[in-house]
């Protein structure tokens, strides 16, 4: 993970409950917990702009985050969950993870796929299509990539690219032990039709 950890600030929340947890909406904030680490779970509250700026900014679920609360520790988190509005998919409570920077944990990162001019594949017309957007990924917490990359510089039209043609980042691993695909090069809409098409039209001739 690159840069340095970001802060999220966020109040101690008290009463709990779905009244307590309207109130606080009312309030313009964000409920949410605090758990894990051997320690009691914390209800928190934050601030709902501050909240949303940084789900809007993306990664927040792939995000160590530095989390400071009024009359706390600071102390490492990932959110683990965050539940929204089924309407107008605005956020309504938030789940945190008190982490340190050697555990490890499961997350989905990103594929960034480079090569796109250099690729023979798709220079003859060939259609890149992504089974894996992103890979759910065992990752050690001080240390999440942002993404990993898929290298199609040399890749053909018909070739298929797995996990094992990404060089993963050191101690990460996928938490799939088959080698599974994460995308292929396909034959030119166009041609394969037409190749269709010149097989119906030998099997007609065949019967005659």
């Amino acid at each position: 993970m690159a840069g340095e950890i970001p802060d999220l600030h966020a109040e101690v929340r008290t009463g709990t409950g779905k009244g307590a947890a309207r109130q606080v909406r009312r309030e313009n904030y964000v409920p949410g917990i605090l758990y894990g680490g051997d320690q009691d779970p914390l209800p928190i509250k934050m601030p709902y702009h501050a909240l949303l700026k940084r789900l809007k900014e993306g990664r927040f679920l792939a995000t160590l985050f530095n989390l400071k609360v009024d009359g706390h520790e600071d102390v490492r988190v990932i959110c683990r969950k965050v539940e929204r509005d089924v309407v107008k998919d605005l956020p309504t409570h938030v789940d945190f993870m008190r982490l340190r920077r050697t555990s490890k944990i499961n997350l989905d990162i990103p594929v960034e796929i480079k090569g796109h001019e250099a690729c023979p594949g798709l220079k003859r017309g060939g259609v890149l299509e992504v089974i894996r957007p992103q890979i759910e990924l065992l990752v050690t917490a001080g240390d999440i990539p942002e993404h990993i990359v898929l290298d199609i510089s040399k890749a053909n039209i018909g070739d298929t690219l797995h996990i094992s043609d990404i060089a993963l980042p050191e101690g990460v691993k996928p938490t799939i032990a088959r080698n599974f695909v994460i995308a292929n090069i396909q034959a030119p809409s166009a041609l394969a039709s037409g190749g269709a098409e010149t097989e119906e039209e030998e099997a007609a001739a065949a019967e005659e």
